[in-house]
């Protein structure tokens, strides 16, 4: 989701991984035989190992056993190449019967999508997990059915932190830059890595703004980019952590998500805000870490609940080629528990339904993605049901990381984005 978060792509999606062009079946465009389901997903894998091709494929085999006479065509797209590609065939007059993705409020503003209750049974569309079901909604009605989703938690190296001398984990923005002086004195590399590259830039921004009370909407659902509370975070952020050398040799802006973690794992990164899947991979490397929830700003003091950042990817069925009995039937099925959290453990993502989250035919959850699932639902996730979002989304990530620049002026940065952020809304 691109993140979504997320979602992972967030979304963004969650993951955000780019591969080859892979299939599980062989039509390309939508269109095609009424006896036939056409299902455009993103690629979730980094190698041939970790594709979901093999997902599809058993998916697609167990779908049609369960009913005959309807076949599953999956093709498979980089997390790069998705959103484009899908909006190309839409516009071709060539949809997907279904599509997953880190988007859907662009096709559901353009009246192509069908909604949840023409899809669902009313048992399987109150299951989905509240935050998630808001996000996927325009209005009340449900157009983004989510699929898997990830929260973002403060992930710390236990090692490290003892060479340093710390005790406890910070909960403060001033006990995070103590936290980075110490580990920054022991020669520790990033002593809080702050990924705002292009990659997945807006998924950290929202995490720090969140944290002293801004973020990218306000109560009303309007964006609210350069609020006083997000200008006054970019410039803390630059004068205390990245101006003090805090945040390691390569500048923010250069410093992709993908690259963060891979210097996590290496054991070089202090702290660093991270999902499920690099819990997994820290201890499979022997890596001791912990996680804790953002800190906040001083102004807001430990006395409000830490911000939690939610990532979440979709699934949207289009009605161009008028198989609403079919999808639903797909639907019904790939939300059954098993279904839904066989593709979530492959990638140490969390379902988003609520029975899947927790009961034993679901499989449960590892007990190291619990707390994530905790944070998911009171977690605030990004506005991807704005039919702006994945425009200014993709604002946010090339541009934020000059607010932290030498020369960089947040309250500048953050009007520029603003500003195209407004004419990216009257564009929908």
């Amino acid at each position: 989701m691109r993140r979504r978060i997320s979602g992972t792509t967030a979304t963004t999606a969650v993951l955000g991984l780019l591969v080859p062009l892979a299939g599980c079946g062989g039509s390309g465009d939508g269109a095609g035989d009424a006896g036939t389901l056409h299902l455009v997903a993103a690629e979730y894998g980094d190698s041939p190992a970790t594709s979901s091709k093999p997902y599809w494929e058993k998916m697609a085999a167990d779908f049609t056993e369960a009913n005959p006479g309807i076949k599953l065509d999956v093709k498979l797209l980089p997390w790069a190449d998705i959103d484009r590609e899908v909006s190309r065939m839409v516009k071709a007059g060539k949809a997907p019967d279904v599509a997953l993705m880190g988007s859907y409020s662009d096709f559901a503003a353009q009246g192509k999508l069908y909604p949840a209750d023409e899809l669902l049974s009313v048992t399987a569309e109150a299951n989905f997990l509240q935050p998630l079901a808001d996000a996927g909604s325009v209005g009340n009605t449900l157009y983004g059915l989510p699929f898997v989703a990830s929260s973002r938690l403060l992930f710390y190296n236990e090692a490290l932190f003892a060479k340093a001398g710390i005790k406890e984990p910070p909960k403060t923005w001033s006990d995070l830059k103590s936290d980075a002086k110490a580990l920054k004195d022991k020669g520790v590399k990033y002593p809080y890595a702050l990924p705002l590259g292009p990659e997945e830039a807006h998924a950290e921004a929202l995490i720090w703004e969140l944290s002293n009370g801004g973020g990218y909407a306000d109560s009303s659902g309007n964006y609210s980019l350069a609020s006083d509370q997000n200008i006054a975070t970019w410039d803390w952020v630059k004068k205390e952590m990245v101006g003090a050398g805090f945040t390691g040799p390569t500048p923010p802006s250069q410093l992709n998500r993908a690259d963060a973690f891979a210097a996590f794992l290496r054991g070089e990164v202090g702290m660093v805000n991270g999902y499920p899947s690099l819990a997994h991979e820290a201890r499979a490397k022997g890596i001791s870490v912990s996680t804790t929830s953002m800190p906040v700003s001083d102004n807001l003091g430990t006395g409000v609940p830490p911000p939690t950042v939610g990532v979440a990817d979709w699934m949207m069925a289009f009605k161009q080629n008028g198989k609403r009995a079919e999808i639903g039937k797909f639907l019904e099925f790939i939300y059954q528990d098993k279904n839904l959290s066989d593709f979530a453990d492959r990638y140490h993502l969390l379902p988003s339904t609520v029975t899947a989250s927790r009961t034993p035919t679901g499989g449960g959850l590892d007990k190291n993605d619990t707390q994530f699932l905790n944070a998911l639902r009171g977690a605030q996730l990004y506005p991807v049901n704005d039919p702006s979002w994945l425009t200014v989304s993709d604002t946010i990530k090339r541009n934020i990381g000059r607010a932290v620049e030498p020369t960089g002026s947040p309250k500048a940065v953050l009007e520029d984005i603003a500003g195209q952020a407004t004419q990216a809304a009257k564009k929908h």
